[in-house]
Parts: structure tokens; sequence; C-alpha cells
């Protein structure tokens, strides 16, 4: 267990995008506030980010570009480009979504008068 909890005081990046995505997930689950599930969900995804972000840092690494005449390739020294392009594509759906979300929580501020999730449900009864 104590090898556990020094793991984990060693990695502080970790700790940090856990609390952020349960705090996001948290936000999410108990308000009735449409907004402010956004929000939430906005968290989420950008713990999900920063977990891709910490994962593909690497000390002392270059990027995986062959040199002409070099025989001998040492991955040790590359950074995989992976998380790089899925954070990439990450923040695309992030910013896609999010627009998305806001027009749609315009569109029923417009019809209902209410951001609030119970009285918009129970209007539509």
């Amino acid at each position: 267990m104590f090898e556990l909890v020094q793991g984990w005081l060693q990695r502080p990046n970790f700790i940090a995008f856990v609390i952020l995505f349960l705090w996001g997930l948290y936000i999410t689950v108990t308000h009735h506030n449409l907004l402010k599930k956004l929000i939430g969900l906005y968290l989420v995804q950008t713990s999900v980010i920063f977990f891709l972000v910490t994962t593909g840092a690497k000390d002392g690494a270059t990027v995986p570009i062959l040199i002409p005449g070099e025989t001998v390739v040492q991955p040790e020294t590359y950074v995989n480009p992976l998380p790089h392009v899925l954070t990439l594509t990450a923040i695309v759906v992030q910013v896609a979504t999010l627009g998305v979300s806001l027009a749609l929580v315009a569109g029923i501020y417009k019809k209902y008068g209410s951001l609030d999730e119970d009285e918009v449900l129970k209007r539509l009864e």
C-alpha cells in the first residue's frame, strides 16, 4: 500500500488528472442546470486531453524523424506521435461538441425559458 501511495506522489500530474476528471463528473451528475452540466463535461474532456499530453511527454526525446544514413534506430530517443495526434483530435471534437451543445442549450432556453433540467422536463409533459 505504501508503495502505491509513493508512486502516486511521484506523479502529481496523474493525481491532478484524476481530480479534474472526478470534479467534472461530479458537476455533471449533481447539478440540474444544463449550462453547469456542460461545464462539467468540458472539465471531463479537458482532463482527458491533459492525460494525453502528460503521457506523450518524454524527457530528452526528439521528434520521430529518421536521419538518412543512420542505420541504428533507438526508439527510446524518440517521442511517440500518437498521443499528440489524439490530443489534436480531442481538442477539435471538444470545441465542436461544446459549440453544438451551447447552441442546443440556447434553443432550449428560448423555447422553455429556463435552463433547469427539472423545469424543462415538467414543461415537456
